[in-house]
């Protein structure tokens, strides 16, 4: 199956159940596919490189991938300094190929649209790229238990694919969270996402409140 065709019904993916079967397929071949240049799947590298600028210490920031998949975020996390990757993703198969980078302390089998069996507070930085897309994870409760489980003054990094940004109600979700005093919009811009698809997503930045 091609990579248009696995990106297609990823996108078009009814329920959790289907899309993580899907992506159970794709994980041997992910990695080569879309980095193929036709692809040119560039966020992963993108949201690395501002968790790299916002971290004070990036070898003793402690971060969460959410929504590692093969682990494309913790590799680039790792070349940057990053000595503590936690990873989350609902695939098996997908898990088991960020296992080989090497770039995890844990990996662990999570459901975004329900609650993240981590701690409040837990992580200096959260990073979630492909995961808010067409027919994966919605706003809610996704947003909220990231910023949960980040410490105070962290930082959550999360790629939201154009299309829904409004559409799917992420921009409404983000602009709750600043109201109830949960976050700081550092920024939403739009950025390359599937380069070589024309793909856009906007890149969101959101620091958590100390509400000490």
């Amino acid at each position: 199956m091609s990579t248009q065709v696995y990106l297609a019904q990823a996108r078009a993916s009814p329920n959790a159940q289907d899309c993580m079967a899907l992506y159970d397929k794709w994980a041997a071949t992910y990695n080569e596919e879309v980095g193929d240049e036709k692809q040119n799947y560039v966020a992963p590298v993108l949201v690395a490189q501002v968790a790299l600028q916002t971290s004070k210490n990036p070898a003793r920031s402690v971060i969460l991938d959410a929504g590692c998949g093969t682990g494309l975020v913790g590799q680039a996390l790792a070349i940057g300094g990053v000595k503590s990757i936690d990873g989350l993703d609902l695939s098996g198969p997908m898990l088991m190929e960020a296992k080989k980078t090497g770039a995890y302390r844990n990996l662990a089998q999570a459901d975004m649209n329900r609650r993240i069996e981590k701690p409040d507070d837990t992580y200096d930085v959260v990073t979630c790229v492909g995961t808010f897309t067409a027919g994966h994870v919605g706003p809610d409760p996704a947003l909220r238990e990231l910023i949960r489980v980040t410490k105070r003054n962290g930082i959550v990094i999360s790629t939201i694919l154009e299309a829904i940004w409004e559409s799917g109600g992420f921009k409404a979700e983000v602009e709750k969270l600043e109201a109830e005093n949960l976050v700081t919009v550092v920024s939403d811009k739009l950025i390359d996402y599937v380069k070589g698809r024309g793909d856009k997503a906007v890149l969101a930045v959101l620091e958590k409140v100390d509400r000490a």
